[in-house]
């Protein structure tokens, strides 16, 4: 029963309030939380997966997709929403499950958390490498092929072909460069993360409010094209099972709001503002989405834009009209990406401090820069597995990944709402799910569906990904267990 052990909320809470040199410092706000979550959403999902997506998948079909999705990622927007304000530390969904479903699952879930966060920060990357590769392009600058591409492509599914390149060295330089930004200080990383996202939603508004004035409605039709079997992988392509399968690819997009769940202990008045952050950052993007999916899709075929650059693909097919725009969308991606990569490091580091604390991971993750108050190893070990696999694979095979991993970790919030509800009735929420026995369920439901049309291959990849994790925690993590240590002095302590 240890594989079950409960972290109790009381002393969830109590590690929240401790305040000390060594713990996290409080620096966040409502406009800076909200700015964490639009940072972190605004990136890879709308500057990349948007096109390939709709080339690949649904085409100009993709805006539904995205309301498909958005409308899953609100039921478990409010279910995160009414945990964070129950249980306001570090950690997210890890801690959460923690308290509701036991270690065990905990653990899963976080070992889950790893794709949603590490391996995004990677896929980022990987998408802001293809445009800075054409900023530089653009100023006279010519990367070699060999430096900024995948060593490695996917085929089949499964196997790992080489492409010829040696690394995606832009990938690995800007996951290093946001890592010391993130071990400066929660304070310096806001600051430079709010004028990044000021850049970046600037850039996302130019290109919906010029691009609209150039839409070709004859790119919309038919707006869900004839479902085709792809011959080189078996798989189906649009029609309405393309729609639900880029919705379950794209969910990778909407991942942002659940990093200001992470952000519980760096957080002013928690209770209040965590709510706030998490719902204002999801409708702000969601938005942002569904109008940008109208634009590119409009502007250009959809069968164009399964590039690494198709905003700026979509741009430079309406010609020169919107010349003046295609360098703004390089340059307000090239940055915009930037601050997806620090809020994904800064959620994954976050996480492992969690862990850390409870005895799941070893000392160093959870180990704090007195002067910064940051937890600066495990933000740079981070940085650096994410850096080795941004710099070896292509955003496909990692942005499939993380949307798996995402869905699972969304189900088991909703799931772990209702529990608390029946178990813990009368526990603090200054934020309650509205209409939750409809709610959490439909989140779900929905999320387990989504997963479900995802592609067979990432479903192996990711019982390959827990069987390591299993080992992992049979091999280290159940035998350092803070938890498991103080049931076992409980149970061995003489009775008064």
């Amino acid at each position: 029963m240890k594989l079950f052990t409960k972290k109790p909320i009381e002393v969830i809470l109590a590690e929240g309030v401790d305040e000390g040199e060594y713990t996290l410092k409080r620096g966040l706000g409502p406009i800076g939380l909200t700015s964490l979550g639009v940072g972190s959403i605004i990136g890879a999902g709308i500057f990349v997966l948007t096109g390939q997506a709709a080339a690949t998948h649904a085409g100009p079909a993709i805006v539904l997709s995205f309301i498909l999705a958005g409308v899953v990622c609100a039921l478990a927007a409010l279910c995160y929403a009414e945990l964070a304000s129950m249980i306001p530390v570090a950690g997210s969904a890890y801690t959460y499950t923690y308290a509701t479903l036991g270690e065990f699952v905990a653990w899963l879930i976080a070992w889950d958390l790893i794709i949603e966060y590490l391996f995004a920060a990677s896929t980022v990357s990987v998408g802001w490498s293809g445009y800075f590769t054409g900023l530089m392009e653009q100023i006279g600058v010519v990367i070699p092929h060999a430096l900024n591409q995948a060593p490695f492509t996917v085929e089949k599914g499964f196997h790992l072909v080489p492409t010829g390149a040696i690394l995606n060295v832009p990938a690995v330089a800007i996951i290093m460069l946001m890592a010391g930004v993130l071990v400066a200080g929660i304070t310096e990383s806001a600051n430079v993360n709010n004028v990044i996202v000021a850049i970046k939603v600037g850039v996302v508004l130019l290109v919906i409010v010029f691009g609209f004035m150039y839409v070709n409605p004859a790119n919309w039709v038919p707006l869900i094209p004839d479902q085709v079997t792809d011959p080189a992988t078996g798989t189906q392509r649009y029609g309405l099972p393309g729609i639900f399968t880029a919705a379950g690819v794209i969910f990778f997009a909407y991942i942002g709001f659940e990093t200001v769940s992470t952000a519980g202990q760096e957080c002013r008045n928690p209770q209040r503002n965590m709510p706030i952050g998490i719902l204002a950052a999801l409708g702000i993007c969601t938005v942002l989405y569904i109008l940008m999916s109208l634009v590119i899709t409009g502007l250009a075929p959809y069968t164009m834009l399964n590039t690494a650059r198709p905003v700026y693909a979509a741009v430079d097919y309406v010609g020169s009209q919107l010349a003046w725009l295609k360098p703004v969308v390089t340059v307000g991606a090239t940055v915009g990406l930037a601050s997806t990569i620090l809020t994904l490091l800064y959620g994954q580091s976050r996480i492992f401090y969690a862990m850390s604390r409870d005895g799941l991971l070893p000392a160093m993750f959870s180990k704090v820069s007195p002067n910064r108050r940051t937890p600066f190893v495990g933000t740079l070990l981070t940085a650096a597995f994410a850096a080795l696999l941004g710099g070896l694979f292509p955003i496909g095979l990692l942005g499939e990944l993380v949307s798996m991993g995402t869905l699972l970790a969304f189900a088991l919030i909703c799931g772990g709402v209702i529990y608390l509800r029946i178990k813990e009735p009368n526990l603090k929420r200054t934020f309650k799910t509205p209409f939750i026995w409809v709610v959490a369920p439909l989140g779900v439901a929905s999320c387990l569906y989504l997963v479900a049309s995802l592609p067979a291959a990432t479903w192996v990849r990711l019982f390959v990904w827990m069987a390591v994790g299993l080992v992992v925690y049979f091999g280290y993590a159940y035998g350092h267990s803070r938890f498991h240590e103080k049931k076992k002095l409980a149970a061995a302590a003489p009775a008064e």
